[in-house]
């Protein structure tokens, strides 16, 4: 079970506001050009060289079914860890940090069929926020996918 976060980072995607524990976020920077990764799995966008290191680009969008949009200069990408690997989240917006109050996160969607990657909602004066775990955010056949096509390409964790 994931521990309780006591602060998170606020994101935006198509108007919608999300959350990621700031425990996994390690930093954020302004989208840059991504390099293809081929043969990975539909819901990585691409590498990112990040000081010489490679990180597979997770595209949000797809991942909540929302329209396909080009990398933009305004959008950020939120270098992150998901589980053992460091991986880039492309986002039209990090809107900044967020303490939570005791009571602010129900559990219950992480129950729902079909979102295994949520860990709860936040309940905020101006509407829920979906919370969101990336240690479940890539299926196991992903992840899997995911590990081939970068060995292939010479990256390692």
């Amino acid at each position: 079970m994931t521990p309780t976060p006591r602060e998170v980072l606020l994101f935006t995607l198509e108007g919608q506001r999300y959350a990621l524990p700031m425990e996994d976020v390690r930093e954020l920077i302004r989208a840059v050009r991504l390099t293809p990764l081929p043969r990975a799995p539909v819901v990585v966008e691409g590498l990112l060289d990040l000081r010489g290191e490679l990180l597979p680009v997770l595209d949000m969008r797809r991942r909540f079914r929302l329209p396909a949009r080009p990398l933009s200069s305004s959008d950020h990408l939120v270098v992150a860890q998901a589980g053992a690997r460091r991986v880039a989240l492309r986002v039209d917006r990090a809107e900044g940090l967020l303490a939570l109050e005791p009571g602010s996160l129900d559990s219950t969607p992480r129950e729902l069929p079909g979102v295994g990657y949520v860990a709860g909602a936040l309940k905020l004066p101006d509407g829920l926020v979906l919370l969101h775990d990336l240690r479940t955010f890539l299926s196991e056949a992903e992840a899997l996918e995911l590990e081939e096509a970068l060995a292939r390409e010479g990256v390692s964790r």
